[in-house]
C-alpha cells in the first residue's frame, strides 16, 4: 500500500520535528501532527510554528487532561496496577490514549498510516503500534526513528538545515516523559545502576515544606473524589496531590525494571501523587472489601500492570480484567487520612459507611461478641488434613 498520509504523534521534541521533514522527504508523505497535552506543559503555540515549520499540513493539540484522568489514570489506580510492584505506569498510561486520538485523526484527515518517533529499544514502539492495530488494523504504521539511522548530533544538523526551530542541544543528559500521573527520567549517568541518581534530576519532589501535615483522601466506587472534602475534577484532583505530596520530597522511584523487548533498564521516576493515591486507594480496600475478594484482586493485580506496560490496553484480557475491578469497586467508598512528613508518606486512618470492621468482634475487651467457644471445632476441622498427613507420612522425630 502506498501512504499518501500520515498522522503522527508529535511531542514538539527534536525527533518528532525531525520526523516530519524525513518523512516528507524521503517518503513522499503528507503530515499531520498531533499533539495531546496528558498535562505535560509546554509551549503549545510554539509547537504548533515548529510543527508548521517542518512541514506539516495540519497540526493538532487536543487537550486531554480530563479524559486521560478519568479514563486511564483512574482505572489503573482502582486496579492497583503497580508494574513489578512498584511502577506505576506513568509512560504506559499516556500512549494508548495518544493513539486513540491519532486513530480519530486519521479518520479526520484522511490519512492512511499513523506515525511515531520510538526507537527499537524502547518500550513506547510496542504500545504506539499494538494499539493501533487494536483500533485501526487498516492502518499503515511508519517509524522514522528506527529507519532513518541518524544520532542526535545528525537530528539536530538535519533540523538546521531545513530551519526547524529546535530547542535541543548536542548534550542531552536526560530523556524525560512526564504527564498528570508522574515523570520518567532515564539515560547519562544513571544508565549506571551503581550510581546514585543526581539531585538535578527531580522536579516534583523538591522539599519545600517542613511541617507535618494530615489530609484525607475521599473516594466514591474506588475512585478519588475529593480532597480534605473539596470536590476536584480527576485531573485537578492529581494535580493537587502532586503538589502537595510532593512538597514532602515523597513519591521517587529508583528501578531496574524489565521492559518489553527483553533488556533491563534502569528507570527513576517521580509520582508522589499517583503513590499517594495507590497507597490510600489499598488501604480502603482492605476496610471494604471481603477476604476472598480482596485475595483475588491482589493477585490480579500484577497482571493487570503487565498488560498495560506491555501494550495491551486494548485487549480482552484487559477488558475483562477492568469488569472484575469494576465490579470489586462497588463498596469501596469512604475516606483515607494521610500524613504527610518530610521524605514520609503513610495512612493514619481509614473509614467508610460500608466497612467489613466489626468492632465487637475485633476487640478483646468487654464489648467482645465473639463466640470463643465455637472455635475449638473450627480449628480441630481446619488441620484434620494436617494432622492426618503427619500420622500417616509426616516426618518423624523418634
Amino acid at each position: 500500500m502506498m501512504v499518501k498520509r500520515a498522522v503522527l504523534a508529535y511531542s514538539g521534541g527534536l525527533d518528532t520535528s525531525v520526523a516530519v521533514r524525513w518523512m516528507i522527504e524521503n517518503l513522499g508523505v503528507e503530515v499531520v501532527a498531533v499533539a495531546c497535552d496528558v498535562g505535560q506543559g509546554g509551549d503549545w503555540d510554539a509547537l504548533v510554528a515548529r510543527a508548521r515549520a517542518a512541514g506539516a499540513v495540519e497540526t493538532v493539540v487536543v487537550d486531554c487532561r480530563e479524559e486521560f484522568a478519568r479514563d486511564y489514570c483512574f482505572p489503573v489506580l482502582r486496579a492497583n496496577a503497580l508494574y513489578e510492584n512498584q511502577y506505576p505506569l506513568v509512560s504506559a498510561l499516556s500512549r494508548p490514549l495518544i493513539t486513540k486520538h491519532l486513530v480519530a485523526a486519521a479518520r479526520e484527515f484522511g490519512a492512511d498510516a499513523v506515525a511515531h518517533g520510538c526507537t527499537g529499544k524502547g518500550n513506547d514502539q510496542v504500545r504506539f503500534e499494538v494499539s493501533t492495530r487494536a483500533l485501526a488494523p487498516d492502518l499503515e504504521i511508519i517509524a522514522p526513528v528506527r529507519e532513518w539511522g541518524m544520532t542526535r548530533e545528525d537530528c539536530i544538523a538535519y533540523a538546521a538545515r531545513h530551519e526547524i526551530p529546535v530547542t535541543a542541544s548536542r548534550e542531552k543528559l536526560y530523556s524525560i516523559d512526564d504527564n498528570l500521573w508522574g515523570r520518567a527520567i532515564e539515560c547519562g549517568e544513571m544508565e549506571d545502576p551503581w550510581a546514585e541518581p543526581p539531585a538535578g534530576v527531580w522536579s516534583m519532589t523538591i522539599p519545600t515544606a517542613t511541617a507535618p501535615r494530615e489530609l484525607t483522601v475521599s473516594f466514591v466506587a474506588g475512585a478519588p473524589k475529593a480532597i480534605d472534602g473539596t470536590d476536584l475534577a480527576p485531573h485537578e484532583l492529581i494535580l493537587t496531590m502532586n503538589e502537595i505530596v510532593g512538597s514532602y520530597g515523597w513519591g521517587r522511584l529508583d528501578m531496574v525494571e524489565n521492559r518489553r523487548v527483553g533488556i533491563k533498564s534502569r528507570e527513576t521516576y517521580e509520582a508522589p501523587g499517583a503513590l499517594a493515591l495507590m497507597m490510600a486507594h489499598r488501604d480502603l480496600e482492605s476496610l471494604t472489601l471481603e477476604r476472598d475478594l480482596q485475595r483475588q484482586k491482589i493477585a490480579l493485580e500484577h497482571r493487570y500492570a503487565e498488560l498495560v506496560y506491555d501494550g495491551l490496553w486494548f485487549s480482552p484480557l484487559k477488558e475483562a480484567l477492568d469488569a472484575f475491578v469494576e465490579s470489586s469497586q462497588r463498596y469501596v467508598t469512604g475516606e483515607v487520612r494521610l500524613k504527610l512528613e518530610p521524605g514520609r508518606c503513610i495512612v493514619v486512618g481509614r473509614r467508610s459507611e460500608y466497612s467489613l470492621y466489626d468492632y465487637g468482634l475485633a476487640t478483646y475487651d468487654a464489648a467482645d461478641s465473639f463466640e470463643h467457644g465455637d472455635s475449638e471445632g473450627f480449628v480441630k476441622l481446619w488441620g484434620l488434613g494436617i494432622q492426618t498427613w503427619a500420622a500417616k507420612q509426616g516426618q518423624r522425630h523418634d
